[in-house]
């Protein structure tokens, strides 16, 4: 299992839309991906677990991946989440 740290850096934080594109990634990968804001944890192919983790911008979350492409599945979802969920 890989872990990375994570600031939520749009505007919006992990609103639906950023969530929903969340959720279109992580489904491409076999392995378990989580989303860890303080003591919520969510299943990050779940779009409204993601939702209740409540990660405005400025949030540090952590990503968790156990599989096979662990390291490819965080690398694509830090991108995602640098590139601001390409909406600025």
């Amino acid at each position: 299992m890989k872990e990375r740290k994570i600031v939520i850096n749009n505007k919006l934080g992990l609103h639906a839309r950023a969530a929903a594109k969340i959720v279109t990634l992580t489904n491409k990968f076999d392995s378990i991906i989580n989303i860890i804001n303080g003591n919520k944890t969510a299943d990050a192919k779940s779009i409204m677990k993601i939702l209740m983790l409540s990660a405005p911008k400025g949030t540090e979350i952590k990503i968790t991946a156990d599989g096979k492409d662990e390291v490819l599945a965080l690398d694509s979802l830090e991108t995602l989440i640098k590139e601001k969920f390409d909406e600025e």
